[in-house]
């Protein structure tokens, strides 16, 4: 049996780099792996909006012959995933998230720390994107410095992609109700928040308020096929030792 499965990725290291090793392993997987919409051009549409990486996954899953498949996302990836699953969970045969950005709704979004990424998103260019990978992770973590030599090319476009992806996160709404319609299984690493030296969002911004939701069900058994996640890894995690192998498997109940 074959499992079809979309891997979306955060705001700031493309796909390939973020499930690239990851990928090699899934032997049984038709796997599309996509970097986010607000990429796709050279620099963000005008009207850039969570419905438009809600149109790019279906036409994504579209091109890939996939009329149902499991959805993995990280970070902005597993807000883009939630958002899905709200509105076209039927497509879906299940979901995980790994650390994701937002969960959309009104109670998650009063206590995001707005102030904070405003100020980071109104500095130059390279001093915004450093500014918003601080505030990505716990006050502790010391990030390492950035490699000798040139950035790579696709660094180019972050700046105004992460403006345009966090301006679209603070308008787009989910209600509670529609995540209670979600029926497929729905998997997120057990770690409530993040560990001492783990590099991972800051706790409760996003872990805590959505799990209060139907849709996060730790241990929920079902006949459809579920996620099984691996060791949770965060923003600056080796994949080849951050993450264990991910699997469809309708026979494994996820660790809690």
């Amino acid at each position: 049996m074959r499992y079809p499965a979309v891997f979306l990725p955060g705001i700031i290291a493309p796909a390939a780099i973020r499930y690239g090793p990851l990928v090699e392993r899934l032997s049984d997987v038709d796997v599309v792996v996509r970097d986010l919409a607000v990429y796709d051009g050279d620099e963000p549409p005008p009207d850039f909006s969570i419905d438009t990486e809600l149109v790019a996954l279906d036409h994504a899953a579209d091109e890939a012959g996939f009329d149902a498949f499991h959805l993995c996302g990280h970070s902005g990836g597993g807000a883009v995933a939630l958002a899905y699953a709200a509105s076209r969970g039927g497509r879906l045969r299940s979901v995980a998230v790994d650390e994701p950005a937002s969960d959309f709704t009104e109670a998650g979004d009063a206590v995001y720390g707005w102030p904070e990424f405003d100020a980071a998103l109104l500095l130059p260019p390279a001093e915004s994107t450093a500014a918003f990978m601080r505030l990505q992770v716990a006050d502790d973590v010391i990030l390492p410095p950035p490699p000798a030599g040139d950035p790579p090319a696709w660094m180019a476009k972050r700046p105004a992609g992460i403006r345009a992806y966090v301006g679209a996160l603070r308008r787009h709404r989910v209600e509670p109700s529609e995540y209670a319609a979600f029926a497929a299984p729905v998997r997120q690493p057990a770690r409530a928040s993040p560990q001492p030296g783990i590099v991972g969002h800051r706790p409760g911004i996003t872990q805590h308020p959505w799990r209060r939701h139907r849709l996060w069900r730790p241990g929920r058994q079902d006949s459809a096929a579920t996620l099984r996640p691996g060791r949770p890894a965060g923003h600056a995690a080796d994949p080849t030792t951050g993450h264990r192998t991910w699997r469809p498997d309708s026979a494994h109940r996820p660790p809690h």
